[in-house]
């Protein structure tokens, strides 16, 4: 808890929220501007309102939220070891398991604040929508609170990856690029057999088949829960357990 604590002060000073909003921001504001581009889509059985809703998140599942994953990663491992912050932490009788943590649960808030961004963001841009284009964009409040939590849940495998990535390479620019590049691949994967042992498709696979289940024309899109689980269970606990055990070696080297 005292690390939580220290941690929670850390991120109260520093501007990681604001990245977050302006993501959320420059996410939405073409949503809207385009908001007529929802009404084509009717042929293929999916009303406006469903389109911009699913069309938003589709984005946000597929590149925002694991990009925006990726950046507060680099940048919480980059601001430790800035100025040799995390060879002075590692030096206190603090262990470095604990440490490790106590930064990965303040990522999961973090993404828990971006989501909650998101939600907001939706609310705010259909009503901006029903307004510029005189037709209710608004869907129900228990569809958009449900496709969040199951996309944040979704996403923890993703976050336990990309942040032993930022623990196992300590160089930012290989960091952040082989996580983007793991983005790329996630469309692909999704569509295989083999999709539940790649997390960074899982957000993306779940919005998607909302799609296909709003959409009456589409056809089907479903996910099995086994092996999913099981898969995602033990991908997330091999990466935070490779974290706890190389987080600080490079450092105390």
């Amino acid at each position: 808890m005292n690390l939580l604590i220290i941690e929670g002060r850390k991120l109260k000073r520093s501007k990681l929220l604001w990245i977050l909003i302006a993501a959320i921001l420059i996410m939405w504001i073409p949503c809207v501007l385009n908001a007529d581009v929802n009404f084509d889509m009717e042929a293929e059985g999916i009303s406006p309102e469903n389109n911009f809703f699913i069309q938003g998140f589709m984005g946000f599942a597929w590149f925002l939220f694991p990009a925006s994953i990726v950046v507060v990663t680099v940048l919480i491992a980059q601001t430790e070891r800035k100025n040799r912050g995390l060879f002075k932490m590692l030096s206190l009788p603090v262990h470095p398991g604990g440490l490790c943590l106590s930064k990965f649960v303040i990522l999961l808030f973090l993404l828990a604040a971006e989501m909650l961004f998101m939600v907001l963001g939706y609310f705010l841009s259909a009503e901006a929508a029903s307004g510029l284009e005189n037709y209710d964009f608004s869907v129900d409040v228990s569809m958009v609170l449900r496709t969040a939590g199951l996309v944040y849940l979704a996403s923890v495998p993703m976050v336990a990856l990309y942040y032993m990535l930022s623990v196992l390479i300590t160089s930012s620019v290989f960091s952040v690029g082989i996580g983007l590049a793991l983005i790329v691949p996630s469309v692909l994967v999704m569509n295989t057999k083999a999709w539940f042992v790649y997390p960074p498709c899982y957000p993306f696979r779940i919005v998607t088949a909302q799609m296909h289940d709003l959409a009456t024309k589409m056809g089907s899109f479903d996910y099995e829960l086994v092996p999913w689980i099981p898969a995602a269970a033990v991908i997330t606990v091999l990466c935070i357990v490779i974290s706890c055990i190389f987080f600080g070696r490079g450092e105390v080297r």
